[in-house]
């Protein structure tokens, strides 16, 4: 097949000058063992399948119809939940939809934004796209993160709690903190990992999402997923909770792009994820013991892992050749995720897998260094 070659006489400007995000690659290769996107090893609740169902086998006549264009069932399903108003939940096509209405929403004025110079890299194309000033403030040098490193004007803060890709928490008084300093900019933490979260040591807060400020702190914008901790990475359902004010603001900007942001079988897959607490509690135990118990496997190969409070851990190989570690885990169909960037290109992000996976990768590594100690000798 020829090259496609690219006429961008007939683009905008905008067109020509975006630079896209990159996905996680999405490989095929035979017995696969993917673990660079982060999705979950296990499959969402059952009720999910059957709620899909019911509504092909009892109301597909009705597909033909528009869905509920603010999805009142789901939200109301979240509202509970979490204890909220249904005019403080909004719910759009993924999180990567409701960053990209936060940004349009509450960033696009004067002032920059600030965020993490280690984090999701969707913050920075979001920015360049809505032509709003990102101002990076660096992690300190064990990649944790310093409220007082954002005390300069802004019109908001957008940070990933945990952060990504190193997994590691911001508490909630740090998160309160930041608030209180910018009570004239929205603060958004993007919890797209929360679920997986623990307490940490000395942490007197009751809970670890931001969900519970929102109600004393007018100014945060908690986001989440269903792509993580609930399986359903495939469905595309993304939500925000906030005071009525912010949510207004994402509906009247979501109005103005796509009216229907998800379809009934979206809406109603969802809604029965919520639904089912139990089955979404013991999973997300399920992957925070295997977390565990792969970070530990790997500190036996003498890596360096970081704290983790995501689906992932972020580990560097003792001699730092991560970039190589990569390459040699693909050549046996293992697949993880290697960032060439400063400061983290010594590290692998490595997704949390079952338990046949983790092992698998764990075996691979063990091989791979008597490989290398036999070729030193």
């Amino acid at each position: 097949m020829s090259e496609l070659k690219i006429d961008t006489r007939l683009w905008s400007s905008k067109a020509r000058n975006l630079s896209p995000y990159v996905p996680g690659e999405q490989p095929q290769h035979e017995n696969l063992c993917k673990l660079n996107t982060n999705e979950n090893p296990f499959p969402p609740s059952p009720k999910v399948g059957e709620a899909i169902a019911k509504v092909l086998a009892q109301q597909a006549d009705e597909l033909r119809l528009y869905p509920a264009p603010e999805s009142d069932d789901l939200r109301a399903a979240l509202a509970e939940l979490y204890n909220l108003d249904i005019n403080q939940v909004f719910v759009g096509n993924g999180s990567d939809e409701v960053l990209a209405l936060v940004f349009a929403s509450f960033f696009l004025k004067e002032r920059p934004i600030l965020a993490p110079d280690i984090s999701y890299s969707f913050y920075p194309v979001y920015a360049h796209t809505f032509g709003i000033e990102l101002v990076q403030i660096a992690l300190e040098a064990d990649f944790s993160i310093s409220p007082d490193a954002y005390r300069q004007p802004c019109s908001g803060i957008i940070i990933a709690n945990p952060n990504a890709p190193t997994g590691m928490l911001l508490s909630l008084a740090d998160i309160r903190k930041l608030a209180g300093e910018h009570s004239n900019s929205v603060v958004v933490i993007d919890e797209a990992y929360i679920d997986f979260a623990q307490k940490q040591e000395n942490d007197s807060d009751a809970e670890v999402s931001a969900i519970s400020l929102i109600n004393d702190c007018d100014n945060i914008l908690v986001t989440q997923t269903f792509s993580k901790s609930r399986s359903l990475a495939g469905l595309r359902v993304g939500m925000a909770f906030g005071n009525a004010s912010l949510i207004e603001a994402l509906t009247r900007m979501k109005n103005s792009f796509n009216s229907y942001p998800l379809d009934k079988l979206a809406q109603a897959g969802a809604t029965a994820s919520v639904l089912d607490v139990e089955y979404f509690t013991q999973t997300c135990q399920q992957v925070i013991d295997l977390r565990q118990a792969l970070s530990a496997d790997l500190i036996a190969l003498d890596y360096e892992v970081l704290p983790s409070h995501a689906n992932f851990v972020f580990a560097r190989p003792k001699n730092g050749d991560a970039k190589g570690v990569a390459a040699d885990l693909r050549e046996q169909g293992i697949i993880v995720r290697h960032f060439e960037k400063p400061r983290i290109n010594e590290y692998l992000r490595i997704t949390v897998g079952t338990a046949a996976q983790n092992k698998r990768l764990i075996d691979a590594l063990k091989s791979l260094q008597t490989e290398a100690e036999s070729v030193t000798e």
